[in-house]
């Protein structure tokens, strides 16, 4: 098998050593985010109960979550008015990704504990992965490597744009 390397993995896995990173896995990394770090940790916006994140380690570009301020591993744990404003994030989250990078369609989904493949089993949430045909091409299959092609860093400037432009609309109906 041949490796590619990817940098960006080094903080993910350089975090199992150190207790006091953000991302370390005995700490809850969705909850502790204070609004002064948004975008240092990628966060794109917050509403009253949930807020929507670019995904650190994406599985694809533009690979984005939706999670409650709440931390618990049960949607029945969330109230209504949580899980509404859940689907209205992904409605947004899904305009501005339309907007911005032009994907053919989106998987929308959830993973309830670590056996459906939730690496944050202990914090509920939503994954909003953007798709393009053909985007599954020979090298995740041939190469077990998947290639990412945007600049995680320009695209959080335009989501974060898209989504402010589709609140102040949503806003002004």
């Amino acid at each position: 098998m041949e490796k590619m390397y990817s940098p960006w993995r080094e903080v993910y896995m350089e975090s199992f050593k150190d207790e006091s990173h953000p991302f370390h896995p005995a700490k809850d990394i969705f909850t502790d985010i204070p609004p002064e770090q948004d975008e240092e940790r990628y966060v794109l916006h917050r509403a009253k109960k949930s807020f929507i994140i670019m995904n650190l380690f994406p599985y694809n570009c533009g690979h984005l979550m939706v999670i409650p301020f709440k931390q618990t591993p049960e949607l029945s744990d969330l109230d209504d008015t949580t899980k509404l404003e859940i689907m209205q994030l992904t409605d947004i989250g899904i305009d501005a990704l339309r907007r911005t990078i032009h994907p053919h369609g989106f998987n929308f989904g959830v993973n309830v504990g670590r056996v459906a493949g939730g690496s944050v089993d202990s914090h509920i949430h939503f994954h909003i992965v953007p798709r393009w045909e053909g985007d599954t091409n020979f090298m995740p299959v041939v190469g077990e490597t998947k290639v990412l092609s945007n600049d995680m860093r320009r695209l959080y400037k335009q989501l974060r744009k898209a989504i402010k432009e589709i609140v102040q609309e949503k806003a002004g109906k």
